[in-house]
């Protein structure tokens, strides 16, 4: 007996073996053109469907298996819908990335600008202008935008600033994400258009150098760059009382000064405790420490630039800070330091020659960084007119083929 032009033995029988293995890759998804592929009939398909072998997840894009999608298979489903040249993109590319830390309710997939899909509740759709998104990927992890363009694709949805901070120093500051900084600075300048570049490439520098933070990174760009403090080493490893190695936001190491970043609105008592005494111990080794959180670090910069800078000078540093506007009170700092030593010669010759011996080794310190810099960017620049100029013959390649 035949059915829909086959019979029910062949309708019912196991998928060709090549649609088994390409479902085994895909979460257990296949589309409708896969089966066909496979030398499966549109009929066969539809038996599968009606009698609840398969089921229809999108348009053409079919679960090889009944139930709920697991969340992989949710992924699958969206971008294999989208059919060719199709990538998982912003959360999405994110969650699998390590850069998102629950899945969003709403998926999304970048294609081709040369290409349109209809997108549906629970899908958005992004066009890309980026044809080197494009990658090889290991069996079994759908198409995803690379770490380094999903970074700034999640950057540039964001509404202000800090967030497009916290974006860049998640990436570089966890050793699961996968990225560099020489990835991160060549996809910024292979964007045409970008409304967070500047910051996103200000952001890529600091994380890199180690602010592992938005609020470390706000403590070098509100604090101790624009009122002239010394650089401070960062992520200073230290030995806690357990015996494992912990790591301290700032050290002023000369002066025996560190900065500890606390970004958490709530602090707990026993975190408070913890705390308290690892300043105890820093302490007891002739170190002292000062404890910032988000109000004295993003609206108190200045403020908290002049006691950093009292201790500093308490313990040994030289330097001449500077206020960072007309009304920063580091000026009234400064009117005060000249005149305690306008008071005493003998102590401004002192302070006038240790100054000299402290600001020479920090220019050498600023000097060997804006070597490197150069270097790195150079690197980049090379990187970026290399793919332009393959980008270039792609496309002249495909324009005289097609005439």
């Amino acid at each position: 007996m035949s059915v829909l032009g086959g019979t029910i033995g062949d309708m019912s029988a196991k998928s060709p073996a090549e649609l088994q293995k390409t479902a085994s890759r895909q979460a257990g998804i296949v589309t409708r053109k896969q089966a066909i592929t496979a030398r499966m009939s549109a009929r066969a398909i539809e038996w599968k469907v009606r009698n609840d072998e398969w089921r229809r997840v999108h348009a053409g894009v079919y679960a090889t298996f009944t139930g709920d999608l697991p969340r992989l298979a949710q992924l699958w489903a969206a971008v294999l819908y989208a059919g060719a040249g199709a990538l998982l993109s912003h959360e999405s590319a994110g969650e699998l990335q390590g850069l998102v830390a629950r899945p969003a309710a709403i998926i999304h997939v970048t294609v081709p600008r040369t290409r349109r899909v209809a997108a549906f509740p629970g899908l958005v759709v992004h066009v890309s202008d980026v044809p080197e998104r494009l990658a090889w990927y290991p069996a079994g992890e759908p198409p995803m935008t690379l770490v380094a363009d999903t970074v700034i694709d999640l950057a540039e949805a964001c509404g202000c600033v800090d967030d497009v901070y916290g974006w860049v120093t998640r990436a570089l500051g966890r050793n699961d994400v996968g990225v560099n900084v020489v990835d991160l600075l060549i996809a910024v300048r292979l964007r045409k258009k970008l409304r967070w570049r500047l910051e996103l490439t200000e952001a890529i520098v600091a994380a890199s150098e180690g602010a592992h933070s938005v609020l470390e990174l706000l403590w070098d760009k509100n604090v101790e760059l624009p009122h002239g403090l010394p650089p401070a080493t960062k992520q200073v490893p230290f030995t806690k009382a357990s015996g494992q190695t912990g790591f301290r936001d700032r050290e002023y190491l000369p002066w025996g000064v560190i900065i500890e970043l606390d970004g958490k609105e709530s602090h707990p008592d026993e975190k408070r405790g913890d705390d308290n005494a690892r300043d105890r111990r820093a302490l007891a080794g002739n170190k002292e420490t000062l404890r910032y959180g988000w109000r004295e670090t993003r609206h108190e910069g200045c403020q908290s630039a002049v006691e950093v800078i009292r201790v500093l000078w308490r313990r040994g540093w030289r330097g001449r800070p500077k206020a960072c506007s007309r009304d920063c009170p580091v000026a009234g700092l400064l009117a005060e330091m000249d005149s305690w030593l306008a008071a005493d010669p003998v102590r401004a010759r002192d302070w006038a020659e240790r100054q000299v011996r402290q600001e020479a080794d920090e220019r050498a310190a600023v000097e060997h960084r804006a070597a490197t810099w150069r270097a790195v960017h150079q690197m980049v620049e090379e990187v970026v007119a290399t793919r332009r100029s393959t980008r270039r013959d792609n496309r002249g390649a495909l324009d005289a083929r097609s005439r």
